[in-house]
């Protein structure tokens, strides 16, 4: 199956909180998208995981997605080392996608520089035509996507490019909803985290409004980028 995006996140429910709207609105206009989750999440502090294995099949449903797939790293303990490298380019030359979004290049959470730098090289190395990899006993060719993405998580990193999420951001929070365990719940006797409060739940809007409102629109998500970004004509530019 060959995707025009394919997102990576280090732990379900990064893709969602990143670029969950940009995915929402992409899919509605017809583009193929997949999502691979680098880790189950099992070392967070609430939720287990199975319980992260439904909510992210249930993110996926809300958000459109063709597929998702779990490649089960160590969740806190994965490398950027040859074999999770070499199990990523045999993701990337499956799905051939023109474009990847990934994790952040630094965040508070050290699996998403890990994580985002992964994703860099294995996209790079996928393009080498002398790394030879095989899924279901059958050679793969090499292929490198156009275009690495970055989106923006925990920390305010300066956007080098903005979206314009008008009209998704509503299914991006519902597919952040989708994983319970994990988000505000004021019944919930888990332990509290960083995310788990009213104010990061209520931030998925309020940060999305004000990007939305820098570039005159209602929301936004942002992205930053490995080459600049260009466009064909001035007029390109919203």
């Amino acid at each position: 199956m060959k995707l025009d995006i394919l997102a990576f996140g280090a732990h379900p429910d990064d893709i969602e909180l990143g670029c969950g709207a940009t995915i929402a609105k992409e899919v509605h206009h017809g583009k193929k998208v997949g999502i691979i989750d680098l880790t189950r999440g099992e070392l967070g502090t609430r939720g287990t995981a199975e319980t992260r294995k439904s909510e992210a099949e249930e993110g996926a449903r809300i958000l459109g997605v063709a597929v998702r797939e779990n490649m089960g790293f160590a969740d806190g303990f994965f490398n950027n080392d040859q074999e999770h490298q070499l199990q990523l380019i045999k993701m990337i030359r499956k799905y051939q996608p023109e474009m990847v979004l990934c994790n952040a290049i630094d965040d508070r959470h050290i699996d998403h520089g890990k994580g985002s730098q992964l994703v860099s090289n294995a996209c790079f190395l996928s393009g080498l035509m002398k790394i030879e990899t095989g899924l279901d006993g059958q050679p793969q060719a090499q292929w490198r996507p156009k275009f690495v993405y970055h989106y923006i998580q925990w920390k305010n990193i300066e956007p080098d490019v903005v979206v314009d999420v008008t009209g998704f951001i509503d299914k991006k929070i519902a597919a952040v909803h989708a994983y319970k365990t994990q988000f505000f719940d004021p019944e919930s006797e888990a332990p509290q985290t960083p995310i788990s409060s009213k104010n990061f739940t209520d931030s998925i809007d309020y940060r999305a409004r004000d990007l939305g409102r820098l570039i005159g629109t209602e929301h936004a998500e942002g992205f930053t980028v490995e080459r600049y970004p260009a466009v064909k004509s001035l007029f390109d530019l919203v």
